[in-house]
């Protein structure tokens, strides 16, 4: 049974494209019908519009096996009274979600991703937390790619403003328990026997997804196809119970793996 990034594990960072084995990969779990989910932390378009676009690209999954932040925030962030941050695209779907925003006194600082933030941004948002906003992230990954440069994920922020304010922050998405735990529940209408000890979870993200998923006692997969460019980059300064099970390049390797294991 498997949990499956989307971002760098599924399609490129650069162009949104499939990477090599990926589609093939979908269609091997297909075909032997082995229970999955694409767990993905996509807050830019609505849930179903990234899944169409999933789809469109070659991904043939039904909208059952997939999940996103945005599909829990409802149930994680009142609507009213909320300063969020992150991209246009972002801050449009949290409006025709119903979101309130609040850049005086909101009762939630709110933050997605996005390649830009300015320095006076980080002020408004300390004042707010300092006023008695709560502080919730989309996501907590750790690094965030576009045009191949890397910046600092929505992990990062959160504990650079945690570290600023002494408040703590709660995470929406990925790696935080209450996501991975509405993936099983999901995942169960599959096959009701699913447990985080017999999931494998695939990602690029080894500290912001796979280091919460293995905590929890998941088997993890990371692959160099998204925001590492070697294993060499960042498995050497993390602390051992939060290195992955396997390294692989991509998911052709992994499925040619799989093959293997078959013949």
């Amino acid at each position: 049974m498997y949990f499956i990034d989307v971002q760098g594990t599924l399609i490129s960072d650069e162009d949104k494209s499939p990477i090599k084995g990926s589609i093939e990969f979908i269609e091997y779990l297909n075909s032997k019908n082995i229970p999955y989910m694409v767990v993905t932390n996509n807050t830019k378009n609505a849930p179903i519009d990234f899944y169409d676009y999933l789809n469109s690209i070659g991904f043939n999954f039904s909208f059952d096996k997939y999940i996103d932040p945005l599909l829990l925030l409802e149930s994680s962030v009142d609507k009213e009274s909320v300063a969020a941050y992150g991209s246009e695209d972002f801050l449009i779907t949290l409006k025709k979600m119903g979101y309130i925003f609040d850049y005086k006194e909101p009762k939630n600082v709110l933050i997605a991703i996005k390649d830009d933030f300015k320095a006076d941004e980080y002020a408004q948002m300390i004042d707010f937390l300092l006023q008695g906003a709560k502080l919730v992230g989309m996501h907590e990954t750790s690094l965030y790619v576009k045009n191949n440069k890397r910046y600092p994920g929505v992990g990062a922020i959160l504990k650079m403003l945690e570290f600023a304010t002494s408040v703590k922050y709660k995470v929406v998405g990925k790696p935080s328990k209450t996501f991975y735990a509405e993936a099983l529940k999901r995942l169960q209408e599959q096959d009701d026997t699913a447990t985080f000890e017999n999931i494998t979870i695939i990602s690029d993200d080894v500290k912001g997804d796979l280091g919460g998923a293995k905590e929890l006692g998941m088997k993890t997969i990371f692959v160099t196809s998204g925001k590492y460019r070697s294993a060499d980059e960042i498995i050497p300064y993390l602390k051992n119970e939060l290195k992955p099970d396997v390294i692989q390049k991509d998911m052709y390797e992994i499925l040619q793996s799989l093959n293997g294991a078959d013949v």
